[in-house]
């Protein structure tokens, strides 16, 4: 049913890969990795990294994941992808789908069982959290704030952003990180709810649709709600005052996972890809766009020193049963509606 909602615009696209790869003089000499954008968690330095090492040739891919998806399902009688890069929950769905491969590697051991399927037809190569990023500028004297429940401070009142829950996934994943660090879960989303409408009753409520990093660089939006990694990027990339803060109460994890595509047309050249997006090489360059990779490789000093302490990590960010969080989103998106946005 998820996956008919989100066809619309995979035909086309295919067909623009499938002459790509021709463009390589040789469809066997190259592999097709559904999103893989090079300005993205470093997917350019790790497609010529892997080219490099293998010879065969790894064009960028646009597509987000829900473009991956419809893709996926329009082309499943004759895919031209081999491999294809998505939020954890569009992994279960292609999974379930049967659009997707189990794929065997030995370093799939490094992963959380709940990071990955059984079969190895979908996993996690890297993930960030839900965290607080702060223009120290914009909020003047105001102290940054710690907690999920100092937002709620009049102080604060219009300051606060994330985006609108009811039309990207990066805001359910922020509710469900507030709920369950307010001691909500999948079957009692009200926490969340009355800390939201707390935050109403100060203010007006600001929930962009799209990515924001741009507004709260400029201190448009002073404290944005987002993954940690878009603030680390967004700090170095415009030298701009942010700070990233892990909630006290607790965040939670978020994870980008990989499959092989069901009878991918150059399969061998994907399980290649695909170990190497596992390899130390590919983990370590995932790292340089302050993404943390799955496996605990050794980073940069440069990323050491930007990002959070390990340890803060490992306290507060918690790993649900993304399964269970998926079938419970609908549940939520009544109330917010019903209690929220109505």
């Amino acid at each position: 049913m998820k996956l008919m909602r989100r066809m619309s615009v995979a035909i086309a696209a295919g067909l623009t890969l499938a002459l790509s790869a021709c463009s390589f003089g040789g469809s066997d000499n190259i592999v097709i990795s559904y999103n893989s954008p090079e300005q993205w968690a470093n997917w350019g330095e790790v497609l010529k990294a892997f080219t490099a090492e293998t010879g065969i040739q790894a064009p960028s891919d646009d597509k987000n994941s829900g473009k991956v998806m419809a893709a996926l399902e329009s082309e499943k009688n004759s895919p031209a992808g081999d491999t294809a890069y998505y939020g954890i929950t569009f992994g279960m769905e292609a999974q379930e789908a049967g659009l997707v491969a189990p794929y065997e590697n030995g370093k799939l051991a490094d992963i959380p069982d709940s990071l990955k399927a059984d079969d190895g037809s979908w996993f996690a190569v890297h993930q960030g959290a839900v965290a607080f990023l702060v223009n120290t500028e914009a909020i003047g004297d105001l102290e940054v704030p710690q907690c999920w429940e100092d937002l709620t401070k009049p102080e604060y009142a219009g300051l606060v952003s994330w985006l609108d829950p009811a039309t990207a996934a990066v805001g359910q994943s922020v509710m469900t990180a507030a709920n369950l660090a307010l001691g909500g879960d999948f079957n009692n989303w009200q926490p969340v709810i009355d800390w939201v409408n707390k935050l109403k009753a100060n203010g007006p409520l600001q929930l962009p649709t799209e990515t924001a990093t741009n507004q709260l660089a400029q201190g448009e939006l002073p404290i944005l709600i987002d993954a940690d990694f878009n603030g680390y990027q967004t700090a170095k990339a415009q030298d701009a005052p942010i700070e990233v803060v892990l909630p006290c109460e607790g965040s939670l994890t978020m994870p980008y996972v990989m499959s092989l595509v069901k009878n991918a047309p150059h399969q061998e050249n994907a399980e290649q890809f695909l170990d190497f997006v596992l390899s130390d090489e590919a983990q370590k360059l995932f790292a340089e766009s302050f993404i943390r990779p799955i496996r605990d490789v050794e980073v940069s000093e440069e990323v050491r020193n930007t990002m959070l302490p390990q340890e803060q990590y490992e306290e507060l960010v918690a790993i649900p049963d993304f399964a269970e969080m998926n079938a419970a989103i609908p549940a939520f998106l009544d109330l917010w509606k019903a209690e929220v946005a109505g």
